[in-house]
């Protein structure tokens, strides 16, 4: 009995903070293999590479908590960078013209999550179908609307929220930090976050219990939305330029961050912090692979493994 419960506690220590012990070993099998991976320049590297996806899977988080998913944020970030970037160059002052295109970038990501949260709730499409059609559409309509050429000449001022430093600490990262904070928050102090929680475990159950299941849903949409958006904004500034080919690929980094960080993909169960430690171990993960010179196929076929041993785990777990 005596043994039966220490396993219990083994199982639920390692389900709790199991993340945070393989980062640890990551941490250390790299600053073992590379003598440049361990210096205050690269983590603040890893810290600012890691920022643009950690900010899209906090939102992710809030959609895959409901037992959903938000294919079409790395189609925002596009979309989101080359309005932002083409409207900043309007002929207004610098302070006016940032304002309109930060504010329209955002603004477009909210748009983007209440459709996809209303196609979901009101017309009963799957999830998986209306943000599939939406990352399509947004990614066709930002080559359309850039006629597939990048946005250019934008103001210096505006360089200063992909790369610039506060106390030498580089501003994406405060963001994220922020992002994080204010999300753990939402999710575990607010009755906001304990109806999602209540939406994810039990869809009929919470509805009968009176909650606004609509409402849930297509707030978490918006969310991803406006994170989304939010992380296409930093990375057109980091790069100085909108990209209608921005955010490639992004769905699957910030599924495996989500999904590897312990939030369950039946939805109802997982923490904002297992996914600040899952977007850190990829990120950890991509930098430490860059520095031994693994080639980015090869790193995709990794990542792909990490993200299908963490689905396996969670269906062990489940049983």
């Amino acid at each position: 009995m005596i043994k039966n419960f220490k396993d219990k506690n083994l199982i639920r220590l390692f389900t709790d903070f199991g993340i945070a012990v393989v980062l640890i070993l990551e941490i250390i099998i790299f600053s073992q293999v590379s003598p440049y991976f361990l210096t205050a320049d690269n983590l603040l590297n890893i810290s600012l590479q890691a920022s643009v996806t950690a900010i899209i899977a906090a939102g992710m988080t809030f959609v895959i908590l409901t037992a959903g998913i938000d294919l079409s944020v790395g189609s925002i970030v596009a979309f989101a960078g080359v309005v932002t970037t083409s409207l900043i160059k309007l002929e207004l002052p610098v302070f006016y013209s940032l304002a309109v295109g930060i504010s329209a970038g955002l603004l477009f990501g909210a748009f983007s999550g209440y459709l996809a949260g209303t196609f979901v709730t009101r017309l009963k499409i799957t999830p998986f179908i209306v943000t599939l059609a939406l990352m399509t559409i947004w990614r066709g309509a930002a080559f359309v609307y850039t006629e597939g050429r990048p946005v250019w000449e934008l103001p210096e001022s505006f360089s200063f929220l992909g790369t610039g430093r506060i106390l030498g600490i580089p501003f994406p990262t405060i963001i994220m930090i922020f992002v994080f904070v204010a999300s753990h928050i939402v999710l575990t102090k607010t009755r906001f976050g304990r109806y999602v929680y209540a939406v994810g475990g039990n869809y009929e159950a919470a509805r009968l219990a009176g909650i606004k299941t609509n409402f849930i849903l297509i707030s978490v949409y918006v969310i991803s939305g406006v994170l989304a958006s939010l992380s296409g904004v930093l990375l057109a500034s980091r790069i100085n330029s909108g990209q209608p080919n921005a955010g490639l690929g992004y769905e699957l980094d910030v599924i495996a961050a989500v999904v590897v960080g312990g939030t369950s993909l039946f939805g109802g169960r997982g923490t904002i912090i297992g996914t600040f430690f899952g977007s850190m171990l990829i990120a950890v993960l991509r930098n430490g692979l860059n520095l031994l010179n693994v080639g980015s196929y090869v790193q995709q076929v990794i990542i792909g493994v990490v993200i299908l041993l963490a689905v396996l785990i969670d269906q062990l777990r489940k049983k």
